[in-house]
């Protein structure tokens, strides 16, 4: 059984559908990052970084596994179930291309910028041109991928698809659209369209208080 820490953040979508594209049964617990439960004692005894989401599973003899990093998460489930992720060769390596990519690239940029745009204290044009630029580029780099490809490591659906679908999930965070990237639009439209994918949203969405 796995329990799985999380809001409505990129990251925290990309683990519940893993889980509903695996058909893992999980158990969904909120941790309100708007007002800080992330940085509660006993969150922080389950992630000392501080940060959803978190994966936790415990076996029939009660002990617990415990694995934070979005990424590491994806990885942990593709292998233990056998599913998207290849199991060796050119293919498994493009996937993690990818996800490395996605967690040394995209992911931060479009995490900064959307941090200047909206949260820093004082303007920042500097670091607001340098991450809004990043942010759009790896954009075009993941445009170039799509042309040759159906999904993002190949003709196969995998963990790198959902990695990358997290953050544009949220795009409109550091204010990114998707209108002169067709095929990055093509492919996240097909990506949304999936039940599983679809069930995972509806999942994370319920976890933000209605006012």
């Amino acid at each position: 059984m796995f329990d799985v820490y999380a809001f409505a953040t990129p990251n925290s979508v990309k683990v519940t559908i893993a889980l509903e594209e695996l058909g893992l049964p999980y158990t969904l617990h909120g941790v309100n990052v708007r007002k800080g439960e992330q940085k509660t004692p006993e969150f922080l005894a389950l992630n000392p970084n501080g940060k959803v989401p978190v994966l936790v599973e415990t076996n029939e003899a009660r002990r617990m596994f415990v694995l934070a990093e979005s990424a590491a998460i994806l990885v942990f489930l593709a292998e233990k179930t056998g599913q998207l992720l290849p199991a060796a060769g050119q293919a498994r390596a493009r996937v993690f291309e990818q996800l490395f990519f996605h967690a040394s690239g995209l992911s931060p940029a479009f995490g900064q910028s959307g941090f200047f745009q909206r949260f820093a204290a004082t303007p920042e044009p500097i670091a607001l041109e340098r991450f809004s630029t990043e942010a759009n580029r790896t954009l075009h780099v993941l445009d170039t991928v799509l042309a040759k490809s159906w999904f993002v490591a190949g003709e196969e659906f995998t963990i790198a698809d959902i990695a990358h679908f997290g953050w544009l999930w949220r795009r409109g965070f550091p204010n990114i659209t998707l209108d002169d990237t067709p095929h990055v639009a093509r492919w996240y439209a097909d990506i949304e369209s999936r039940p599983a994918v679809q069930r995972g949203i509806a999942r994370i969405e319920a976890l933000v208080p209605q006012d």
